[in-house]
C-alpha cells in the first residue's frame, strides 16, 4: 500500500501514532474477555449449546491473528469482513441474551441473584462488542487509519476531540490529529462504547454518520434497558 504514496503522503502517514500498525493484543484480548463472559452466562440466557458461539468466535479470531499476528499492517476484503463478523456475532448473540434476560427477570419464580450478575455480564459484552464494531467501521478500519493518506481515507464516522483541538493552547494542540498525525486506536473506541453505555449518549466523541448514530442508539438503548432491569429487580427484592 505504501509503495503507491507520494513523498508528502508518505511523510504524513509515517507521522501517525504507531505508524507501523496497531497492535493486535488489545482487541484480541477484548474478544477473549467477551467470549469468556458469554460462555459463563446462566443457561437461561443461552439459545444454543454453551460453547457453540465461543468456539465460532475463537476460530474467527485465530484466522485474523494468522493474517496479522502482531501488528495490523495487512488487510484484504475477507479479513475485513471477518473482523466485522466477529463484532457483529458478539453483539447479535448478546442482544438475544438481553431479550432472554428480560423474560427471566420479569418471571417472579426465577432466582434474582444469578440473573443480576448475568445482567452485568451482558452489559460488559455489550461494551466490548460495540467497541470492536466502532473500531472496525470508522475511516475504513484499523489498517486504513494507519496506512492510507487522509485525503484518500473513507469519511469519518466519529469525531474525536483530537480531530478539532489543533487551534488550542500549545500543550493540547501538539497531540491533535492535524499537528501530530493522531489517529484513534482500539482503546479510544472502547472508551467511546463505555461512555455511551454509561451515560446513554455521546460524551466527548460525536457520531457523524447515520450508521454511527444508529449503532450508538442501539447500544445506549440496550444498556439503559439492562440498567432498568437491574434496578427494578433490586428494588423488588428489597420491598419483597
Amino acid at each position: 500500500m505504501g509503495d503507491h504514496l507520494s513523498g508528502p503522503e508518505k511523510r504524513e502517514v509515517s507521522g501517525r501514532r504507531t505508524a507501523q500498525g496497531e497492535h493486535r493484543l488489545p482487541p484480541a484480548s477484548a474478544v477473549l474477555v467477551a467470549v469468556l463472559t458469554y460462555a459463563l452466562l446462566p443457561s437461561e440466557l443461552l439459545f444454543v449449546p454453551r460453547f457453540v458461539i465461543p468456539v465460532i468466535e475463537v476460530a474467527l479470531l485465530l484466522a485474523l491473528v494468522a493474517t496479522n499476528p502482531r501488528r495490523m499492517t495487512r488487510q484484504t476484503r475477507w479479513s475485513r469482513q471477518l473482523s466485522i463478523a466477529v463484532a457483529t456475532i458478539l453483539i447479535g448473540t448478546n442482544l438475544v441474551a438481553l431479550g432472554m434476560l428480560v423474560e427471566a427477570l420479569t418471571h417472579s419464580s426465577t432466582p434474582g441473584g444469578p440473573l443480576l450478575v448475568a445482567a452485568m455480564q451482558v452489559w460488559l459484552t455489550n461494551v466490548i462488542g460495540f467497541g470492536l464494531l466502532f473500531w472496525e467501521l470508522d475511516r475504513g478500519g484499523p489498517v486504513a487509519r494507519h496506512s492510507v493518506p487522509r485525503t484518500r481515507m473513507q469519511a469519518a464516522d466519529w469525531r474525536f476531540s483530537q480531530d478539532e483541538n489543533h487551534d488550542t493552547i500549545d500543550e493540547v494542540a501538539m497531540t491533535s490529529s492535524k499537528a501530530a498525525g493522531w489517529v484513534p486506536t482500539f482503546v479510544d473506541y472502547l472508551y467511546v462504547s463505555l461512555t455511551n453505555s454509561s451515560a446513554f449518549s455521546p460524551t466527548d466523541t460525536m457520531p457523524l454518520s447515520s450508521r454511527a448514530k444508529i449503532l450508538m442508539g442501539v447500544e445506549a438503548t440496550a444498556a439503559l434497558l439492562t440498567s432498568l432491569l437491574v434496578i427494578a429487580r433490586a428494588v423488588g427484592s428489597l420491598t419483597g
